[in-house]
């Protein structure tokens, strides 16, 4: 290898680190820092919590329904406010939000009258801020940094998002241990605030919308209109949503394969989450250290097809720690997918449209627990392990199927190039 090819990775690393001179974004990331880490780690705790009150996989099914549901229905609203309004703002109101009832939880625990039943109404509550907060959160990341650093900028978000998946199960397994499951609540509320006030300092001039806004229907509809009728749009979304839907619900079960398969309690739990989240890390900044290298697509195919071959390895894997290896880097396949999926979706929209499109995406991440249902239903069936290679292998015939009916996806990065050259 010469010095130069040598070198090469490094400068895409500097150019990616580059976006952080920009001090609304190093606010923006800040405040994810905070606000995922402490939504993961509540990941931990409230399956740990669902589990010790009923001990039944399908009550982990029903806390993800909860949640899922109401994102599924207010993600396009949410698209429609992130296009209407300051982008900053409804963060900023919807982070308020989700402290109030991350607080209401902590009341109940620390008065000891929670409830399953309450953790599904802050699942139902969590499921309709969420998806009303998060369009405007994704869309910001363009108007901070701009079309031309939005890969770098992208990939250094998502990475930042998988590495709470490491630290926010970790940080809430110690907790829990040191402190108990209050102690855990607490330290979430106080990192949600934080996010909340680096967010409220984010100074940035938001682009000017150049089109008259109609009514919230007429909205949603010019929205379904622009993706449905856009065609490297649609495929590029579409194709989003094949492992959130049909894989990525595995996640949600891990404390079945801690508790059943290796009975390695909940630091094995928070162990599994954690290596998940690493290997996400590491697949978001392999994204970040390509730069803003245009061919995506066939990383994109390789990569999803990669984690369902993982995550068959994973599942038939005998010993607990051995297992770790295939669901570490199943799950940095599946993180750089993501990546590059968002980043080709980001530059192809229009910024009119773009909380839209965002809510579109979003949208995958509500059928991710929703389909842990099926998922619970089938490993009650014929257990959690068969359950997990049916999913993979539906989702390796699922890619095969698209990309053997799709000349558009085959073509994506032609796409994606000539909207980059147009913008220029």
């Amino acid at each position: 290898m010469s010095p130069d090819q040598s070198s090469q990775p490094m400068s895409h690393w500097r150019q990616s680190l580059h976006t952080l001179n920009i001090p609304s974004f190093r606010l923006f990331i800040a405040s994810n820092a905070a606000f995922f880490l402490a939504m993961q780690g509540q990941v931990l705790t409230r399956t740990f919590l669902a589990w010790e009150l009923t001990h039944d996989e399908m009550s982990l099914a029903y806390i993800n329904i909860a949640f899922a549901i109401p994102m599924l229905l207010f993600s396009l609203i949410g698209g429609v406010l992130g296009d209407r309004f300051d982008r900053q703002k409804i963060v900023v109101i919807g982070q308020l939000f989700v402290v109030a009832n991350e607080s209401w939880v902590l009341i109940l625990l620390l008065t000891d009258s929670l409830a399953f039943w309450h953790l599904l109404i802050a699942g139902v509550l969590g499921g309709t801020i969420v998806p009303l907060i998060m369009p405007a959160r994704s869309a910001l990341v363009y108007n901070l940094v701009g079309e031309k650093k939005l890969g770098s900028a992208m990939a250094l978000s998502s990475g930042v998002v998988n590495l709470s998946r490491v630290l926010g199960p970790a940080m809430m397994g110690v907790a829990i241990s040191f402190f108990s499951i209050k102690g855990a609540y607490i330290i979430s509320i106080a990192l949600f605030t934080l996010a909340l006030f680096f967010m409220a300092t984010i100074h940035y001039q938001p682009i000017k919308k150049n089109y008259d806004h109609g009514n919230i229907r007429q909205d949603l509809m010019l929205g379904i209109r622009y993706i449905t009728g856009y065609q490297p749009l649609l495929v590029c979304v579409s194709f989003g949503l094949l492992p959130m839907l049909l894989a990525l619900p595995v996640q949600n079960l891990l404390v079945v394969f801690a508790d059943l398969v290796w009975n390695v309690g909940e630091r094995g739990l928070g162990l599994l989450m954690g290596v998940s989240g690493l290997g996400g890390v590491l697949g978001s900044f392999w994204v970040a250290s390509r730069g803003e290298r245009t061919d995506r697509t066939q990383l994109m195919l390789i990569s999803t097809a990669s984690f369902g071959l993982l995550l068959i390895v994973f599942a038939l894997s005998k010993n607990f720690y051995l297992a770790l290896i295939p669901l570490f880097l199943a799950n940095a396949a599946a993180s750089a997918s993501q990546t590059l999926n968002n980043t080709m979706a980001q530059i192809l929209v229009t910024d009119e449209q773009r909380g839209r499109v965002s809510a579109f995406m979003l949208m995958a991440f509500g059928l991710t627990p929703l389909g842990v249902l099926p998922m619970a239903y089938l490993a009650q069936l014929i257990g959690i392990q068969s359950s997990t290679v049916v999913a993979s292998v539906a989702l390796l015939v699922a890619i095969s199927l698209f990309y053997w009916q799709s000349q558009y996806l085959k073509k994506l990065d032609t796409f994606v190039t000539s909207k980059l050259a147009a913008n220029q």
